[in-house]
C-alpha cells in the first residue's frame, strides 16, 4: 500500500523552517571555536541564545560580547539577520538569486511569512526586502564607523556592521566591551542615538509599509489604510511615552542626555532592545509603561514582533465603536472588517495570558519577584530584549519559559495556531442565538 504523501500547509512550513534554523543556530554555538574559551557552551545557553537571535528578541544568559568568539557572534549575527527578513524571506530570496521559478505553495508561504495581501506581487516584495534591507543596514554602519572607529580602532568596523544590523533587525544584541552595557557609553552620543533610532524605526514599521511609501512618496492620500495606521500609531507611541520618560524617569541628567534617553527608551521598546540607560533603575511607573509598550511591539511585516500596533489601533477603533454604540468600526472614514476586529481580540487575549501565566511559572521557580519576572516575560513574548538584570541567573525552567515566548512573539501565536488546528469548521448550520450581559 503507497504511503500517503504528508502535505504541510503554510504555517506548517513557517514553523518548522523557524525550527530547522533555531536548531543549527544551537549546534552552531555549541562548538568549542564559538565562545572565547574554547570549551563547549551547555546546550542550554546555545538553544536561549539561538533562539534570542533568530527570534531577534536579545534577552540573554551569557554576555555576547565577552562569551562568545568571533566566529560565535558571525553566527549570532547570521541568525540575527535570517530571522529578521523571515526565514522564508532569505529561502525566498535564494531561489530568486539562482533563478527558480516559485511555485505557488512556495509563494502562498511567502505570502503568509510578510504578511503580503497579494501573492501576484510577492517576487518583487521579495527583492524589494532584501535590497532595502542591506543597503539600509550598509548606511547604518557607515554612519556608527567614524565614532566606533575612533574608540576602538580597526574593531570599530565590525562593531558597526554588527549593531546596525541589530539595530535594522530590532534584535537589540550588541557586543560593547563589559558585560551587558549595551549602548549605555553612548549617551550622549547624537550620532549613535539618531542612527540607532532611526534603524530601529524603519525596520519596525514593516517592509509593506515602506514599500507603499516607496510607490506613492509624499502622496499620503494614496497611502493603504493600514500604511496610515502604522504611521499614526508608530508616531504616537513613540513620542507621547518620551514625553513621559522626559518628565518623570530621567529628571536627573544633563538635559542632552535627557532628550536622548527619553527618545530612546521609548523607540527602544518597539523591540529593539537596546539601551542607553539603567532599565533596573526605573520607577515602578515607567517599567510598567515600558511593559505596555514591549507587548505592543511593531508592525506587520517588519522584522519587530509583539502583539503589532495594527492590532491596537484595531482594538482602540473597536472600543471608541462600542462608547458610540455603532455597529460597525471605523478608522480614517473606513470601516473595519469584523473578522479583523475579532482576530485582534484573539491576539489581545492570548499575549496578555501567555505573559502573565509565564512571568507566574518563572517567579515560583526561581523565586523572583513577580514585577521583575512580568518585565521579562513581557520582553521575550514582544521579543524585544530589554531586561532588569535577571534573564542571567533564571533556572533552565524558566529559560525554557522565555524560549517559548520569544518563539511565539516571532513566528505569531496566530500562525502557531493554525499550523496546528488544520481543519476548518465544516459545520455550516447556525446555531440558536440568545444574549448574555457583559461589562
Amino acid at each position: 500500500m503507497p504511503r500517503k504523501k504528508i502535505r504541510l500547509n503554510s504555517f506548517q512550513i513557517i514553523i518548522f523552517a523557524f525550527v530547522v534554523l533555531i536548531l543549527l543556530g544551537a549546534v552552531l554555538l555549541l562548538l568549542p571555536i564559538s565562545s572565547k574559551s574554547r570549551e563547549v557552551t551547555p546546550f542550554n545557553q546555545s538553544l536561549f541564545t539561538s533562539v534570542s537571535a533568530v527570534c531577534v528578541t536579545g534577552l540573554a544568559v551569557v554576555d555576547t560580547a565577552t562569551h562568545w568568539s568571533v566566529f560565535g557572534q558571525v553566527v549570532i549575527l547570521l541568525l540575527i539577520q535570517i530571522g529578521g527578513l523571515g526565514v522564508m524571506t532569505a529561502l525566498g530570496s535564494l531561489s530568486i538569486l539562482f533563478g527558480r521559478k516559485m511555485s505557488l505553495s512556495q509563494q502562498n508561504t511567502l505570502q503568509e511569512s510578510t504578511s503580503s495581501q497579494k501573492r501576484g506581487d510577492i517576487v518583487r516584495l521579495t527583492i524589494f526586502i532584501i535590497v532595502s534591507s542591506l543597503v539600509t543596514e550598509l548606511i547604518g554602519a557607515i554612519a556608527m564607523m567614524p565614532r566606533f572607529i575612533i574608540d576602538f580602532g580597526g574593531k570599530g568596523v565590525w562593531l558597526a556592521v554588527f549593531h546596525s544590523v541589530s539595530a535594522f533587525c530590532n534584535a537589540g544584541f550588541d557586543i560593547m566591551p563589559g558585560e551587558y552595557t549595551s549602548l549605555t557609553a553612548y549617551a550622549g552620543a547624537l550620532d549613535i542615538n539618531i542612527v540607532t533610532m532611526l534603524l530601529i524605526v524603519i525596520g519596525g514599521i514593516g517592509f509593506l509599509t515602506l514599500d507603499d511609501v516607496r510607490k506613492s512618496k509624499w502622496r499620503v492620500k494614496r497611502y493603504r489604510l493600514q500604511t496610515k495606521i502604522i504611521l499614526i500609531t508608530s508616531t504616537v507611541l513613540i513620542f507621547v511615552p518620551s514625553i513621559y520618560f522626559f518628565v518623570a524617569e530621567f529628571n536627573n541628567l544633563p538635559i542632552d542626555k535627557r532628550i536622548l534617553g527619553a527618545l530612546f527608551q521609548s523607540v527602544t521598546t518597539r523591540t529593539a532592545g537596546f539601551n542607553t540607560l539603567d532599565v533596573s533603575a526605573m520607577s515602578s511607573v515607567g517599567k510598567t509603561i515600558t511593559i505596555v509598550l514591549m507587548l505592543i511591539g511593531g508592525s506587520p511585516g517588519s522584522t519587530a514582533g509583539g502583539m503589532k500596533t495594527t492590532t491596537v489601533a484595531v482594538l482602540f477603533a473597536n472600543a471608541f465603536s462600542v462608547f458610540r454604540k455603532e455597529k460597525d468600526s471605523h478608522m480614517l472614514r473606513r470601516c473595519i472588517d469584523g473578522q479583523t476586529v475579532k482576530t485582534a481580540n484573539a491576539i489581545l487575549l492570548m499575549y496578555l495570558t501567555l505573559f502573565i501565566i509565564g512571568a507566574i511559572i518563572i517567579s515560583i521557580a526561581d523565586n523572583m519577584p513577580m514585577s521583575d519576572c512580568m518585565f521579562e516575560t513581557a520582553s521575550a513574548i514582544g521579543t524585544v530584549g530589554l531586561t532588569v538584570g535577571i534573564t542571567p541567573s533564571l533556572g533552565i525552567l524558566s529559560q525554557m519559559v522565555l524560549i517559548s515566548l520569544m518563539f511565539i512573539g516571532r513566528v505569531g501565536g496566530l500562525t502557531l495556531i493554525y499550523a496546528t488546528i488544520t481543519v476548518a469548521n465544516k459545520n455550516i448550520s447556525k446555531l440558536p442565538q440568545e444574549s448574555i450581559t457583559v461589562g
